[in-house]
């Protein structure tokens, strides 16, 4: 399921990046025409530099919605030699649309004629067919792929988090806050075991996918999937905004409500999440030498790990710290936390006092 209000934001980054090489190329050409001395007097260059923004507008708007919202889930849900044959038709199928429109607009202004002017066509259809235009082809065509693989690679590490690997803003350690949400998969071994494996792998692939537009939604960042288990984490002026630790929790649970049916038809269960969270200091850092990875270490993690555990001995969703409730109830009065008490959690000396919605 993907989440729409950062399909809208991917699409708006890939339009405003392409109308900026757009931009550069039309300078690029022009500075090549200048070192030519080509004769250019007389000549307007805001025309064609008009046609460069404009080109740029109609290929991201065009290109960008059909790369995030149709060639992504192809390059998820397809061998990549297929999604790629499929990717390559789609592209020529946009460029050519494109270079017609940005023909047209030409043109149009050019020889002052209206868009159904059969000469406007004419000229058109004559510069698009010209052996010169596969130079631009080929260019847009790098263009895209490394916008795909851009994408690619900021899904794979997380929304922001590749960004933060390109700065190099945790090559060396550093000390941070942070919210951690333990999210588990309730009855996840009699599910496994009912489902059997594969089953159970296609099930688990379809929750996280209908989950994770709740976490987005309320700026959580995906730490790790470990199992039935997704490792949330926020910084806090992300997630003590709105409550959106809290909220993107209930988002959870209404997000798989409404596929119960879904679910149950499919699979004969009905997915359902206990979760613990928990608020302190990390250590956040590059970890990793063939596999790099932005890890996170200290007692906030293990604290919230055993906290999640004890949603089952009582019975509960979800279950708070008394550190986190306290921020919490003095930043949002939405949600009434209600004490629970102190408890013994396993490996902790102290005891640490818990709060449910």
């Amino acid at each position: 399921m993907m989440n729409h209000n950062s399909s809208i934001i991917k699409i708006m980054w890939i339009t405003a990046g392409w109308i900026v090489v757009s931009i550069l190329n039309f300078f690029l050409g022009y500075s090549s025409l200048l070192e030519y001395n080509c004769d250019l007097e007389g000549k307007s260059v805001l025309l064609p530099f008009m046609g460069s923004i404009y080109t740029g507008i109609m290929a991201g708007l065009t290109g960008g919605s059909i790369m995030v919202l149709v060639w992504e889930k192809w390059l998820r849900s397809k061998p990549y030699g297929q999604a790629l044959l499929y990717i390559l038709a789609t592209y020529s199928i946009v460029f050519v649309f494109v270079s017609i429109q940005a023909g047209l607009f030409h043109h149009v202004n050019i020889l002052d004629l209206p868009i159904t002017s059969p000469k406007v066509w004419t000229a058109t259809f004559d510069l698009l067919l010209d052996p010169i235009s596969i130079a631009p082809y080929f260019f847009w065509l790098l263009i895209v792929c490394l916008t795909l693989i851009f994408l690619q690679v900021n899904d794979k590490f997380g929304p922001g988090i590749f960004k933060e690997f390109l700065l190099g803003k945790y090559f060396q350690p550093k000390r941070e806050e942070r919210i951690f949400m333990f999210l588990d998969l309730r009855s996840s071994t009699s599910i496994a075991e009912k489902l059997g494996e594969e089953k159970y792998f296609n099930f688990l692939k379809q929750v996280y996918s209908w989950v994770t537009p709740a976490i987005l939604n309320h700026a959580g960042e995906i730490y790790q999937y470990v199992g039935d288990e997704i490792v949330i984490s926020w910084k806090p002026k992300y997630g003590f905004l709105r409550a959106n630790c809290l909220e993107c929790f209930f988002d959870i649970q209404k997000s798989l409500k409404a596929k119960k049916g879904y679910f149950i038809e499919k699979y004969g269960v009905n997915p359902e999440f206990k979760a613990g969270l928990h608020y302190g200091h990390v250590m956040a850092g590059e970890i990793g030498v063939v596999k790099r990875d932005i890890a996170f270490s200290g007692d906030v993690l293990n604290t919230t790990s055993r906290i999640q555990e004890q949603c089952n001995p009582l019975g509960v969703d979800l279950l708070v710290s008394k550190l986190l409730s306290d921020k919490l109830g003095s930043i949002d009065q939405k949600y009434h936390l209600k004490e629970i008490g102190a408890m013994h959690l396993k490996g902790k000396a102290e005891e640490v006092t818990l709060f449910t919605v």
